[in-house]
């Protein structure tokens, strides 16, 4: 017996495909296009080939933005992991107000980041900032925080007497404080996904557990987070392709990516190529780039799922 073909269905998902290619699909092929091309913000020029590809290979300023974007991913992926991790296991102990401290929680999320980008630029100001006010309380002298170019393992090390090589100096000062506020920016929601899969554990397992005289501590390894992995997962992967596309803060907070440009990041880079340099051309190939790096990280993090699917 044949099936009725029906149209309705496609009409359905037709405006939703409709915007995919004409805001995904379309800009991604014409980007690749311009790469080959002297383009500007004006019109494209001659076809060079291969030649944007070709200078962002010796371009030092692409890859001092690819390790400050590193730095970010390494540093803020495991952190918001583990502490988003751990105050969604605290909340999920919370039987009263659960759903207030869950809103308090996921505040900074919702709220416009140019919003939260100004307020912590004057929160990490030199002089009357929120930031030096604290350190002062506990004995630290005032940083620089946003115009401070060494990195800060460079800085905590030299303070004990102890001088480090160039390339193990660490983030610079100004990109931490871009990366505590990004980790503080992102935990909310990683904290509400994480309690909603700690709450689909089910209870007999712990019941279990306590009977069997396993600890508080063993339980939280033995169970919660094994059970959890798949949304440690989709955390992991999120977040590692969220943090290679950060451009706001540095936009608000820095002046051009500065100090000497250490918090210039790859997405920062590439706007400020294609729109203040007017290179768009070389400003497609170096967000090429960026497309395949994302492409291959999510590809590895997929191929190794079934290690974090325990």
């Amino acid at each position: 017996m044949k099936t009725k073909w029906k149209i309705s269905p496609y009409l359905y998902v037709l405006p939703a495909l409709f915007l995919l290619v004409a805001f995904r699909l379309i800009p991604i092929v014409m980007s690749f296009v311009i790469s080959f091309f002297e383009s500007t913000i004006k019109g494209t020029g001659d076809f060079i080939a291969f030649q944007n590809y070709g200078k962002l290979l010796s371009d030092k300023d692409f890859w001092q933005s690819m390790t400050n974007t590193f730095w970010l991913v390494i540093i803020v992926v495991p952190a918001s992991i583990v502490f988003s991790l751990l105050f969604a296991v605290l909340l999920n102990q919370i039987k009263r107000l659960r759903g207030l401290f869950r809103t308090v929680y996921f505040l900074p999320f919702v709220t416009s980041m140019v919003a939260v980008s100004i307020v912590w630029k004057i929160i990490f100001n030199e002089q009357t900032g929120l930031a030096n006010t604290f350190l002062g309380y506990v004995g630290i002298e005032p940083q620089k925080w946003l115009s401070e170019s060494r990195g800060i393992f460079e800085i905590f090390f030299s303070g004990i007497g102890v001088q480090l090589p160039a390339w193990a100096g660490g983030p610079s000062q100004a990109l931490f404080a871009i990366i505590i506020l990004t980790i503080w920016k992102s935990l909310g929601y990683n904290t509400i996904i994480y309690l909603a899969g700690l709450q689909n554990i089910p209870k007999d397992y712990y019941e279990a557990a306590e009977i069997d005289g396993a600890g508080k501590f063993r339980q939280f390894f033995r169970i919660t987070l094994p059970l959890v992995s798949p949304t440690t997962y989709y955390i992991l992967m999120m977040t590692t392709i969220a943090m290679f596309q950060v451009f706001a803060q540095v936009y608000l907070m820095t002046d051009k990516g500065g100090p000497a440009g250490t918090t210039r990041l790859i997405v920062y880079y590439i706007y400020d190529q294609g729109f203040d340099k007017q290179e768009m051309g070389y400003a497609s190939a170096v967000a090429l780039v960026l497309f395949i790096v994302i492409l291959g990280l999510t590809m590895v993090q997929k191929r190794y799922e079934k290690y974090v699917n325990y």
